[in-house]
């Protein structure tokens, strides 16, 4: 008999009390994030993404950098268009706070393409990919996410979440032109 029958792996109790373990950890060790979600506004139908997107709301929820050595990814790239800056983080939220706080109203579960704003380093990041499946069913189940997400590049999108510190973003990186018009033929 290859596993001890004594312990009984994957019952309710057990995954309860790993997931209340999981999210007070969180509480501990992580800080505050704004998940923002995308919202399609235009999308091309030949090649199936957006032309124009918004991000109309802004949801607070606690999150654990699993980064400890600094930004991840390529970093200061000095390319022939410029400096590039590439930095990436990983960030860890509950799946049970993930449907407390936003799953119910919102999504299901964290998609890519959409922003997470962390006020600790004032950084607006989108959401790259969301590993559903770390850790690998420990007590058979799925108790966190795990963001992969990088720097935001600004690319004309509408942000109007309500909080001052995310709004401010299309302020500092729209470009802005101002039409004189006279009056003649």
């Amino acid at each position: 008999m290859p596993r001890n029958v004594y312990f009984s792996q994957g019952t309710s109790s057990e995954q309860n009390l790993y997931e209340d373990i999981t999210i007070e950890a969180l509480r501990i060790y992580g800080h505050e994030a704004y998940y923002i979600p995308r919202k399609i506004v235009n999308e091309d139908q030949i090649f199936d993404e957006d032309q124009l997107s918004s991000f109309g709301s802004a949801y607070m929820i606690e999150s654990y950098v699993a980064n400890t050595d600094g930004y991840e990814g390529e970093g200061d790239l000095l390319t022939k268009f410029g400096l590039e800056i590439r930095d990436q983080i990983t960030l860890v939220i509950s799946n049970r706070r993930w449907e407390q706080l936003i799953g119910r109203t919102v999504v299901r579960r964290p998609m890519e393409g959409d922003l997470i704003y962390l006020p600790f380093v004032k950084g607006l990041f989108e959401i790259q990919f969301v590993e559903q499946e770390d850790p690998f069913y420990q007590l058979q189940n799925l108790p966190t996410f795990q963001l992969k997400c990088e720097l935001f590049e600004y690319g004309g999108e509408d942000i109007d979440t309500g909080v001052d510190a995310i709004d401010t973003y299309e302020t500092q990186f729209a470009t802005r032109t101002l039409l004189g018009l006279g009056t003649g033929t």
